[in-house]
């Protein structure tokens, strides 16, 4: 495969994987399938770095904030930690270590499986509490995490503190609120992590504090003790809340036996954890090791083997998505696994299924790594009957019957039928959805029942009930309240600025973030709809399928028609965020950085770059513009020189930036 084409879908993949993740707490990928991916890009990337991408998942922590809440900019960079697997990795890591620092003592924690948190606490008084969010810039939590029981509003000293941890729901009060949610007929929470992050990004603090969340800390950035044990006691004396289970160890067995024991004495917690984090010790070390551009070099998580059972697949089924793609998913006999009920689990495609030789009526091996999607790892190949039937791929649409179409990669199958109903429905639900038109009162099984009773076919229907608010109040669950209610929602999504509704149009690949970028970059719909495929591809993140994707979409008359029905009936075509700024020594120029800056953070600089539309990168080729050049820059600086490239040093970096 081609390499460049081969980075851009690894790009692509992760990248949403990441916002299901982090922002919709909907994962769909399983740990396993993303740290193979993961991996799998960091290998292209250093054997191709001309063809890295600036948006690679390599170079960024998590993903953007959500738009409900307001923004809080980190004062330093909420780092990830790479993830181990095995004892061997984590002997590699301890041997990167002391090949460095010999003779390092470790900090061993327990990894709680939860959201990730960091508190600001000034003169003792708690002022804010941010999410991870993209590792610079988090969501204000602060109102929910207020009502975290455990947590002081006051410490027990006034002094000013950073701090970071992590929120989480005890197994207890996850299985209290899943018997409440089924008791009231509503969707249970698929595992502690999700319930957890849910309820800590509720508007509504009472929401929050009925779910009882609880949390740990164990991360001081900036800090001034010597060792990570002494910050752990800090942590305490000051009235927060520690994890009790961590050790320090002073050799490579002592990190090894603590691993072993919470292996076998996880389940005894009251708390999920996925595994253990792994700390050098003496925090002097921690500078000597340093930093990749995503994680620290002086820690390290080692994430416990994914938990796995075995069940019958009796039938595989097929679903219809928005773009026409079909789905086969696994019917399961309902097996429990990492405290949930797995009852189906996606298949992806027909050349999965064969390469995985999966039959309907094999026993099969069902993991969910860390404790997220489900997973058909293998069939049990020694429990056969030889009542086990291959896959018959479907040759029509399940729904509509149309043949079907291949992909043009060969891999998936479509419905290439527009008017098919699946894809008409699956349209029109991701038009209402949150990060799209946010609709409130049309959900998915609303949608669909207004769809067979012929309220809504299309997209400008919906702006259309309120004529038939007669017929709306006549149905059985909807009373008059909840239609008006409906109907206000459907008239301030007029109002929505433009990358909500590029975003719920559902063009192929463009996603929330790259609907962002469009509608800033373009600031009008208009102005969109007549831009080139080159003009598009020279936008940082915009690769030629997206560009392709987006010309296709516009091109076509019957999609050009609805925009203009849209603009018709009042729904805003204009950007209403932030507008893009200019320097003209930043915009649309690659700047590679190296050595150390003295008076910001390299992250932080970046930051300034990209606001003004400059693209960082991190291997200097011909196509550079600009090498920013600190202290003992390397051999990025030689390359930069002998190619001519133009150099900044601090100084020139300061005039630029205004400071």
């Amino acid at each position: 495969m081609n390499p460049q084409k081969r980075i851009e879908e690894l790009v692509e993949t992760l990248n949403k994987a990441n916002v299901e993740y982090y922002l919709n707490d909907n994962p769909t990928l399983t740990d396993n399938e993303y740290d193979s991916l993961l991996a799998e890009l960091f290998k292209l990337e250093a054997e191709y770095p001309e063809y890295k991408l600036p948006n690679s998942p390599t170079e960024n922590v998590g993903t953007k904030v959500i738009s409900e809440f307001k923004k809080i900019t980190h004062t330093t960079p909420m780092f990830s930690i790479a993830d181990v697997f095995n004892e061997e990795e984590v002997k590699d890591f301890l041997r990167k270590v002391e090949e460095k620092v010999p003779h390092a003592e470790y900090e061993c924690e327990l990894k709680m499986d939860g959201l990730g948190v960091n508190l600001i606490y000034e003169k003792g008084l708690l002022k804010s509490a941010a999410t991870r969010g993209d590792g610079i810039v988090g969501e204000d939590i602060t109102h929910n995490v207020k009502t975290i029981k455990y947590l002081p509003l006051k410490l027990n000293k006034p002094v000013d503190l950073e701090v970071r941890g992590e929120i989480y729901m005890s197994k207890k009060t996850f299985n209290e609120l899943n018997e409440e949610r089924a008791q009231n007929g509503e969707t249970l929470f698929q595992n502690p992590r999700n319930a957890a992050a849910g309820s800590a990004r509720q508007l509504d603090s009472g929401i929050a504090k009925k779910r009882k969340l609880d949390i740990l800390l164990y991360h001081v950035p900036n800090d001034e003790h010597k060792t990570q044990s002494e910050t752990l006691a800090y942590l305490k004396e000051l009235g927060l809340p520690i994890n009790e289970h961590s050790k320090r160890v002073s050799d490579e067995q002592g990190v090894l036996d603590f691993i072993d024991y919470w292996t076998i004495h996880r389940p005894e917690l009251p708390y999920e954890i996925d595994g253990i984090v792994i700390k050098v010790n003496n925090k002097d070390y921690h500078n000597v090791l340093g930093y990749t551009a995503k994680y620290p070099r002086w820690a390290t998580a080692y994430k416990f083997p994914a938990l796995e059972v075995v069940t019958k697949l009796t039938d595989i089924i097929f679903t219809v998505g928005r773009t026409g793609q079909i789905t086969p998913n696994a019917v399961l006999e309902p097996v429990k696994v990492a405290g949930s009920t797995i009852r189906r689990a996606t298949l992806h495609n027909e050349d999965y299924i064969r390469a995985k030789d999966l039959r309907i009526n094999d026993y099969v091996i069902i993991h969910k790594a860390g404790d997220v999607i489900p997973e058909v790892v293998r069939p049990v190949i020694e429990r056969r009957t030889g009542e086990e039937k291959p896959l018959e791929m479907i040759k029509q649409c399940p729904i509509c019957g149309h043949d079907l179409i291949k992909s043009t990669s060969n891999i998936d199958h479509f419905c290439p039928n527009p008017e098919c109903p699946a894809r008409n429905i699956e349209s029109l639900i991701h038009f209402i959805s949150r990060p799209a038109m946010n609709i409130d009162g049309l959900g998915e099984r609303t949608i669909e029942d207004f769809y067979n009773m012929g309220l809504i076919k299309n997209i400008i229907d919906i702006y259309h009930l309120k004529e038939r608010k007669e017929e709306l109040i006549e149905l059985e669950g909807f009373g008059s309240k909840s239609i008006q209610n409906l109907l206000t929602s459907i008239e301030d999504s007029k109002n929505n600025s433009l990358e909500r509704l590029l975003f719920g149009l559902g063009i192929p690949n463009v996603g929330a973030k790259t609907a962002k970028i469009l509608a800033q970059k373009y600031e009008t719909l208009n102005n969109l709809m007549n831009a080139s495929i080159e003009e598009l591809t020279n936008i940082k993140d915009i690769g030629d399928v997206i560009a392709q994707n987006v010309n296709d979409y516009f091109e076509n008359p019957s999609n050009r028609i609805l925009i203009k029905d849209l603009e018709s009936l009042g729904i805003n075509m204009t950007y209403h965020g932030e507008k893009l700024k200019y320097h003209p020594e930043i915009s649309n120029r690659k700047f590679v950085l190296t050595g150390t800056i003295s008076f910001m953070a390299r992250d932080e600089i970046k930051s300034f770059l990209e606001s003004y539309q400059g693209i960082t990168v991190d291997s200097v080729s011909k196509n550079t513009d600009v090498v920013i050049v600190g202290e003992n820059p390397g051999s990025k600086y030689d390359k930069a020189m002998s190619l001519g490239i133009e150099i900044w040093n601090e100084e020139k970096l300061k005039e630029v930036m205004n400071i």
